[in-house]
């Protein structure tokens, strides 16, 4: 059966960034949707993992790259990581022709810097694709943009299609192209699937260092419990060890860092604001998955679970939200981190756009918390030195509730099946 395309808010962004570059490079996870959505512009196409050329391809790249890159633009070079010598010839091919638009590299693991002889500055762009977000999967109606809240427009009362039940499916089900349309268990199979790929083959073949499986599985386990937390190594390895496996800080370093160029973790980075006070900021990163399914899939998670887990819901529904408005962030032109002091006073992600906007977000489950979480969000925004910087466009409470709303105070009260960019 013909799958559906769910088009993407990185469509507008690649076809934007082939008017002003030579080429762009879509990294993201395995399975995310980078070659289909590249497909929808690219006029030719050469796919470096395909089974039967692959050797024969690695061998012309090495010996006369341009044989490759022939063919009308912009020219899709799927995987294009397999023979990176490609890069330097894509560069030097962009310099020859003194134009945008030439190709489209796909790639689900990070560049090997010490393979290529330049970075591409100004002539090649790089995006990072994710899994799909509620509003791209058609499941968040969009009734309230990111965008507007940052110009100050305000609304009286919005109204969330989906349930709490529901949420914890979405959480469990993740944001694969290949998944939304299946059902629940064969969606939850994949991704187990998926995590078994990452243990056997590709935390190996990624760059031909043989590791543990039993030890990458334990790492994994921890950093799915610890999801949406600031936990140390040391907790990690703690974990690890707990479960009778040895492991050194700088091995879990080696896991961690290749688990990143594989894009199955993206830890979201702390934001230092000029303050007020003379409060410290922790620095600490906190803790996700490219998508809330891999812990919950690593947890042995079901929807069910999560309904008699409130805390661990909480937890991957927070991924789940940070997920999502990192997509829309990048929509828009802007990133988004998290804050919290020593004093414990935090917001779950800020928002930033590089016009110097922020807004600051509180993640909640349900409602009991709402009114905690505006104390808190008030009492940051008070605490930015606005002399240095600028006040906060808006204070959010992103939930998994029905109906959203301003309060009193200017907080915002939105459920994330209402949010798009």
């Amino acid at each position: 059966m013909m799958k559906t395309y769910f088009p993407r808010l990185i469509d507008k962004v690649l076809k934007e960034e082939l008017e002003a570059f030579g080429a762009v490079l879509i990294n993201g996870p395995k399975w995310c949707g980078k070659t289909t959505s590249a497909k929808q512009l690219a006029k030719s196409f050469i796919n470096m993992q395909d089974p039967k050329n692959k050797r024969n391809y690695i061998k012309a790249a090495q010996l006369e790259p341009q044989i490759l890159l022939e063919g009308e633009s912009p020219r899709l070079i799927d995987e294009w990581q397999v023979a990176p010598e490609l890069w330097d010839a894509i560069r030097n091919d962009i310099d020859e022709k003194q134009t945008q638009g030439l190709y489209i590299l796909t790639g689900s693991s990070r560049v090997d810097e010490t393979k290529i002889s330049h970075s591409g500055v100004g002539r090649i762009s790089r995006i990072l694709m994710r899994t799909l977000s509620l509003y791209e999967s058609q499941e968040s109606n969009g009734s309230i943009s990111l965008a507007e809240i940052f110009d100050g427009k305000s609304f009286t009362m919005i109204k969330s299609d989906l349930s709490v039940k529901e949420m914890a499916q979405l959480i469990v089900r993740g944001g694969w192209p290949g998944s939304i349309e299946n059902e629940l268990g064969v969606a939850s199979r994949q991704v187990a699937g998926y995590i078994r790929n990452i243990i056997k083959t590709e935390i190996k073949t990624i760059d031909g260092v043989e590791r543990d499986e039993a030890k990458t599985l334990a790492v994994l386990k921890s950093l799915a419990r610890h999801t949406s937390t600031q936990a140390t190594d040391k907790n990690i390895v703690d974990d690890v060890e707990a479960n009778h496996y040895s492991i050194h800080r700088n091995t879990l370093s080696d896991y961690t860092k290749v688990l990143h160029e594989l894009y199955i973790i993206e830890d979201l980075p702390a934001w230092s604001p000029k303050l007020r006070s003379k409060t410290a900021i922790r620095t600490s990163n906190t803790r996700h998955f490219m998508d809330p399914a891999f812990a919950a899939s690593l947890l042995n998670a079901s929807p069910e679970d999560l309904l008699h887990d409130m805390e661990t819901f909480g937890f991957l529904f927070e991924s789940l939200v940070v997920r999502d408005l990192r997509i829309y962030m990048d929509y828009l032109g802007g990133n988004v981190a998290h804050y919290r002091d020593k004093t414990g006073l935090e917001a779950d992600a800020i928002l930033h756009l590089n016009d110097g906007r922020w807004g600051a977000v509180e993640v909640k489950l349900g409602s009991n918390e709402i009114e905690k979480a505006a104390k808190n969000l008030l009492k940051l925004a008070d605490r930015i030195d606005s002399s240095n910087a600028k006040g906060p466009s808006f204070l959010m409470i992103v939930t998994a509730t029905e109906f959203g709303y301003v309060r009193d105070d200017g907080v915002y009260v939105v459920p994330l099946g209402c949010l798009k960019p």
